[in-house]
């Protein structure tokens, strides 16, 4: 009988050992900037603050933005968005995730804010699986979160009576977080809550690091998917 429990303990175990393992190899295969976004920011003088990529205003306006990577997608290409967020006065923090999965670090948008104790108040969000890490923070964060904004992405829990300000930006031809999911999670979001559409975007140009499996092709450049992101964000961010 002993032996019998001790290989069933044994196969449990192995099966878990080759899980974590399948897991991590998985992760690995991610996707990496574009030659856009090359084209666009110098790669080679990207700074770090010891939690992920940085950019620093030359004039701070006392506000910061912290965006959390989507699934298996380096934090590099979302440096286009954190150079020109950071032109407009932002400090930007885009963090080193464990294994590029947001949900496996959600906690590092606290680590991130004391890092950079100047900036008065914080705005996180993130890019599809990045969107839900960040939401899973904001269940119980720091005092100076001020905001909470997705890109292809929605919550994972109910924030309707927070009274949080939020933000959803969405693709009109996304093939991952689709219309009808965004649709369908209106009701987790506060009254108030500001949805913006971007015609002809989709997924994978939230970021810059080419197509992606599952998606659909856009109708607008990267480029141009991207600075209506950053037109947006800093909208509702002005607005709060």
């Amino acid at each position: 009988m002993k032996k019998w429990l001790l290989r069933v303990a044994m196969s449990v175990l192995a099966l878990l050992v080759i899980a974590i393992v399948s897991f991590v190899v998985y992760a690995q295969f991610d996707y990496g900037p574009s030659e856009t976004l090359a084209e666009r920011v110098d790669l080679s003088a990207l700074e770090s603050d010891g939690e992920g990529l940085f950019f620093q205003p030359e004039s701070p306006n006392g506000q910061g933005i912290i965006l959390f990577q989507g699934a298996k997608v380096q934090k590099e290409a979302y440096a286009y968005l954190g150079k020109s967020l950071s032109e407009q006065g932002f400090v930007v923090s885009i963090p080193q995730l464990p294994l590029n999965f947001g949900i496996l670090g959600s906690g590092t948008a606290g680590s991130v804010m004391e890092v950079h104790p100047e900036v008065e108040e914080w705005f996180l969000g993130g890019h599809s699986l990045g969107g839900v890490a960040a939401s899973f923070y904001a269940e119980d964060p720091s005092p100076k979160l001020s905001g909470l904004f997705f890109l292809g992405a929605y919550p994972a829990s109910d924030f309707s009576e927070s009274g949080l300000p939020m933000l959803s930006i969405y693709g009109e031809l996304d093939g991952l977080s689709t219309i009808e999911d965004i649709e369908a999670s209106r009701e987790l979001f506060p009254d108030g809550s500001i949805f913006e559409e971007i015609e002809g975007g989709n997924h994978a140009q939230f970021g810059l690091y080419g197509e992606q499996k599952g998606d659909n092709p856009a109708q607008i450049t990267a480029v141009e998917q991207q600075d209506q992101v950053i037109e947006a964000l800093i909208e509702w961010i002005n607005k709060n």
